[in-house]
């Protein structure tokens, strides 16, 4: 995929795809990948926001998104979005409240085009952390530990 913008973050580099005038996915990429300077106005906020965030968690997100998934995986993800700050849900909990499977909940969690701003890793197992984009253990579950132990630090803040 050819990126808008390439940046370096505490989790590592990540990918800004825009698409239509709106941002359509962040991937994680490997730690050699080179940064990439914002190609756009839309690129560069991306990467202003998503710094934000991980100066301050509670920093809001308000770039125009271009969501593409089942009726499902959007009717997930939207929920994801309505999960606060530092909150941490299971897979079981989110299932009962959309009224579906825990597992189709880790599926549509697997799908989320834009980890960090629809909020994936806020979903934990009921008997530890769960899975974070694909992955059970390794780099990707490390990234979401730290996400969630990032977002812990706002009720720390003076």
């Amino acid at each position: 995929m050819r990126y808008g913008a390439v940046v370096a973050t505490p989790v590592g580099r990540l990918g800004i795809g825009i698409v239509n005038q709106a941002l359509a996915r962040i991937e994680f990429l490997p730690s050699q990948q080179p940064e990439q300077d914002p190609d756009s106005n839309l690129a560069e906020q991306a990467v202003t926001e998503l710094l934000n965030y991980f100066n301050d968690p509670a920093a809001p997100f308000t770039l125009p998104l271009d969501l593409h998934g089942t009726d499902f995986q959007c009717r997930v993800w939207s929920y994801l979005c309505t999960l606060k700050v530092g909150s941490r849900v299971s897979y079981g909990d989110a299932a009962k409240r959309l009224a579906t499977a825990a597992r189709a909940v880790g599926g549509a969690c697997r799908a989320n085009p834009l980890p960090i701003i629809i909020p994936c890793h806020r979903i934990v197992s009921a008997q530890g952390w769960g899975g974070y984009a694909g992955e059970v253990d390794g780099n990707n579950l490390d990234i979401k530990r730290w996400l969630l132990e990032h977002e812990l630090q706002i009720g720390t803040r003076s």
